[in-house]
């Protein structure tokens, strides 16, 4: 066969993707983004000189330690105990990769297999897998799940109801995953107090599953969710996004009918990281098992009549054919999975119950100081929350945020960053780590500047 030149052989892949040129590839990136003129980059430097650049590009982070934070957002500013990275870094766990061949495994398996015991306890679901990338390809990863569970005896083929107050960025990767799948997303309206429509939810009987997060968008609890399961019935699955932690206070799902419960494990064994690397949960009824995705470590007897542990039921493309896999998951996060196993191993039913009531205790404060200022008041009123809530303020949040960073407080997210119509409205977030000079700091920088506002 001739051999083409470079030239020829990329018009030929152009063409076989409808493209005429190189810039029809690239179309997709805005103008302002691109780069045509080369990198401001330094010549050759020495160790010692990259090592200074390094110190000093680093030195410019401001971190969520360094000032009073309400930023959250979906990420938890935890504590996570020294004993969780000072067993995580033992090499026995640090250099552990997939554990294919159990027999030289088994520890690593076990401490897989107690992570899994401990979410199914937590979300009161009886399995659960061995983690995911994060909560939102957690609940990407569900809703394609239920399709395949429920796709046959569903009325409106194909269709998933997700809730209005679903974070943009988790929305995007539900969109991501959905595209190609034959699955068409639709709105699960709330109403203007934010709480679930429960009658416009009785659209949703038949279809194939429904997304909604205890506590949503806006930090809120809300009671309906508790009344899905039985507006859309048994064939409808019920999928819930959760606060890992507020499950030490609140009812979990599985009590009141969810079908898979996912989450951020983040609060669990790790900080923020800046966003990644973090972990997701995923956990179900004994119906979704077999088409689950990620991997699940088993439990059985070996000849001898011992505890063994394996992994079993692993659809994921590394293990059968590409073709059959449930999921692309190949990277669990196994060691940060087991930084949160750790984690809850050493808080305990009790202790988790204490973690959950300082947060709820730290919001409650933090929100009553807040909505005490002049001109601030709560997005929705009479509502109970959980690590975070929204209130509305008496100009641009945007405009607030900068105000309270120069002041040495990061005052909380935006939400006009999320939703246009919001731009008036600040998500501010608590933790175990909130203290009442961070909540004084909070009120007296938004103090200042709703002053400023107001003159």
């Amino acid at each position: 066969m001739d051999q083409l030149p470079n030239l020829g052989r990329e018009q030929e892949m152009l063409k076989a993707i409808g493209l005429e040129s190189m810039e029809d590839l690239f179309s997709d990136i805005p103008e302002e983004v691109r780069r045509t003129d080369p990198l401001p980059l330094r010549g050759p430097q020495s160790e010692e000189e990259i090592w200074a650049d390094a110190q000093r590009l680093l030195g410019a982070n401001v971190d969520l330690d360094s000032r009073p934070s309400f930023l959250a957002a979906g990420l938890a500013r935890n504590f996570v105990p020294t004993m969780v990275p000072m067993l995580a870094t033992r090499g026995e766990f640090l250099t552990s990769y997939t554990p294919y061949q159990p027999e030289v495994s088994q520890g690593m398996l076990q401490a897989m297999w107690e992570f899994q015991t401990m979410v199914s306890e937590l979300v009161g679901l009886p399995v659960s897998n061995v983690s995911m990338y994060d909560a939102s390809t957690a609940a990407a990863e569900a809703i394609t799940c239920a399709v395949r569970v429920k796709g046959r005896k569903a009325t409106q083929k194909g269709i998933v109801y997700v809730s209005k107050l679903v974070p943009p960025h988790r929305l995007s990767v539900i969109e991501n995953y959905s595209q190609g799948g034959s699955i068409e997303l639709r709105t699960l309206e709330h109403g203007l107090d934010g709480r679930i429509d429960l009658e416009a939810a009785a659209a949703a009987a038949g279809s194939c599953a429904v997304y909604v997060e205890q506590p949503n968008a806006f930090g809120e609890l809300d009671e309906g969710v508790a009344q899905l399961k039985e507006i859309i019935g048994d064939n409808t699955a019920l999928i819930v996004g959760v606060d890992a932690v507020s499950l030490g206070i609140v009812k979990a799902p599985g009590s009141y009918g969810a079908d898979i419960v996912v989450g951020e494990g983040q609060p669990f064994g790790i900080g923020p990281t800046a966003g990644g690397p973090i972990y997701g949960l995923f956990a179900c009824q004994k119906e979704y098992l077999r088409l689950m995705p990620g991997r699940i470590v088993g439990k059985t007897i070996d000849e001898d009549g011992r505890d063994a542990f394996t992994l079993t039921l692993s659809t994921r493309e590394q293990h059968i054919r590409r073709h059959r896999a449930t999921s692309n998951i190949c990277s669990n996060e196994t060691l940060i999975a087991l930084m949160g196993a750790m984690h809850m191993a050493l808080l305990g039913p009790e202790g988790l119950e204490r973690l959950a009531l300082r947060v709820a205790a730290a919001t409650e404060s933090t929100k009553r100081a807040v909505c005490a200022i002049p001109g601030v008041e709560l997005a929705n009123p009479d509502t109970r929350n959980f690590r975070e809530f929204a209130v509305k303020l008496p100009g641009d949040a945007g405009e607030a945020v900068a105000h309270m960073d120069d002041a040495g407080v990061l005052g909380g997210l935006a939400m006009g960053e999320w939703w246009n119509s919001m731009s008036n409205c600040l998500l501010i977030g608590c933790d175990e780590r909130t203290s009442q000079s961070d909540i004084e700091a909070l009120v007296s920088s938004l103090s200042s500047w709703a002053e400023e506002v107001g003159t």
